[in-house]
């Protein structure tokens, strides 16, 4: 019985030690703009297979992320949806300015549900009585949301249409309200808008400040050559296409 009990513990200290031998894969968690959800879930398994890195993908506004990442959270890497966030966050500290690197311009469009009846042609026609509800990001703390209330200043239609906006959480959450049909318009980001119960036509990009996409990594990070490695293989001959096919383009693309 003794001898059992032995060759049993002896199995069981091998395994363990089998175990503690087998290489244990690097990882990087990655703060990103909503905007970047289908672009980025894409991109994430070509890089893990390329450099055998796992990559976790915390999705939300801009505004949000980069909040919870000056306060600590445990993010090696931001994308934001624009610019000035990072900035902020560079001039407190809480990313190393040698990583910031431009990664796309982002671009909005006028979206409506594919089963509506509703004509909706350009931002004048949201003031239409048969449109009700118009949703946007947030323009508090989502990039896109701000560029939609810019580009309906441009327009003069903001202050009237202010009782019609329904404000979601961040761009994804926008886009949801236009996908079900709860809103009869909506303004959203290109990259999100090819989904089939959703059909949109451009937005002026001369009517709002440019959607200057800007990542960094962030200074605690304790791998922050894999940020700095997602960010160039981003802007990478296997990243570019995809991006692309999404709508994120860099100066000198579209």
């Amino acid at each position: 019985m003794r001898r059992v009990v032995f060759l049993a513990l002896g199995l069981v200290l091998a395994a363990g030690s089998g175990a503690r031998a087998q290489p244990v894969a690097p990882a990087i968690t990655v703060y990103a703009a909503s905007d970047l959800d289908m672009a980025f879930r894409e991109v994430k398994p070509i890089f893990e297979k390329a450099t055998g890195t796992r990559v976790t993908l915390v999705m939300g506004s801009t505004g949000n992320l980069a909040k919870q990442i000056e306060h600590g959270a445990p993010a090696d890497v931001f994308f934001a949806a624009n610019a000035s966030f990072v900035d902020d966050l560079q001039t407190a500290g809480a990313v190393i300015p040698q990583t910031r690197a431009l990664y796309a311009q982002g671009r909005i469009v006028l979206a409506t549900p594919t089963k509506s009846t509703v004509v909706v042609r350009e931002l004048a026609d949201l003031l239409k009585p048969e449109v009700r509800r118009v949703a946007i990001a947030n323009p508090a703390h989502a990039p896109y949301g701000r560029a939609a209330q810019e580009a309906l200043e441009s327009a003069g239609v903001w202050e009237r249409l202010k009782p019609k906006l329904v404000y979601g959480e961040n761009i994804r959450h926008t886009l949801q309200f236009v996908e079900t049909g709860a809103v009869e318009a909506g303004i959203v980001a290109l990259s999100v808008a090819g989904v089939p119960d959703v059909r949109y036509v451009p937005i002026d990009p001369k009517l709002h400040k440019p959607l200057n996409q800007v990542a960094a990594v962030v200074k605690r990070s304790a791998r922050p050559e894999l940020g700095v490695a997602f960010i160039q293989f981003l802007n990478g001959p296997e990243g570019r296409p995809i991006m692309k096919r999404y709508g994120f383009f860099l100066p000198g693309e579209f």
